[in-house]
């Protein structure tokens, strides 16, 4: 299975960040990263700010070595961090961090995730996860609007649809069997990110989006 690496490249203005990201598509990397599909570099850049993302840790200082020969040919100022993706604490670390080791070191990691994502739904406003229901009827739908409304979970009802919403992961998959388990049979459930918690990193998301797109649950 591929791992998640990446480089962080900060520049002091947009103008670099714009340079190096186009340079890197222009750049011909063939005596330094494999050219297939499957091994490609996905760059994207946030302002003043480059992203480049690789499958392994070799691949991302290959992609290292080719933004530094840029660097000395613009004489660009910038910094380069090497990061890598932690799955179970869900965030971007320094590459020789420690990966817990023991059942109780991941139970305590994924205790630490599910406060964080608590704590960031408080402060953003909104849940950062939604559970997605389709009914068969609107009757259901109504019925099951409100349960959850007289249980205090935030949800909105439109028709055969109703959205909850959960301040963590482990609540919406709590709540999204619970309803499979009651819900008359037919009712269709999913659990994920909420949109606006999705797009929030995008440069011009916007803070909240008014709109709750179910995929998978149209019609």
């Amino acid at each position: 299975m591929a791992e998640d690496w990446r480089l962080r490249v900060r520049f002091d203005d947009e103008a670099g960040a714009r340079e190096l990201a186009a340079g890197l598509q222009a750049r011909d990397l063939e005596h330094d990263l494999e050219t297939s599909f499957h091994s490609r570099v996905v760059v994207s850049r946030d302002g003043e700010i480059v992203f480049c993302y690789a499958n392994s840790r070799a691949q991302a200082e290959a992609a290292q070595r080719a933004i530094e020969t840029l660097k000395d040919q613009h004489r660009w100022s910038s910094g380069i961090d090497l990061e890598r993706w932690h799955p179970l604490a869900e965030r971007w670390e320094p590459p020789d961090a420690d990966q817990p080791d023991s059942s109780a070191e991941r139970a305590q990691e994924h205790t630490e995730l599910i406060e964080s994502e608590r704590d960031e739904s408080a402060a953003q406003g909104f849940p950062m996860f939604e559970v997605r229901v389709k009914c068969e009827s609107h009757r259901d739908a109504e019925r099951l609007a409100r349960r959850l409304d007289a249980e205090g979970i935030p949800m909105a009802h439109r028709w055969r649809f109703v959205v909850a919403g959960a301040n963590d992961e482990d609540t919406a998959k709590a709540l999204a069997e619970r309803i499979r388990n009651e819900a008359p049979a037919g009712t269709e459930v999913s659990a994920e990110g909420s949109m606006q918690e999705i797009t929030r990193d995008a440069p011009y998301a916007t803070p909240f989006s008014p709109f709750a797109v179910l995929g998978g649950l149209g019609g």
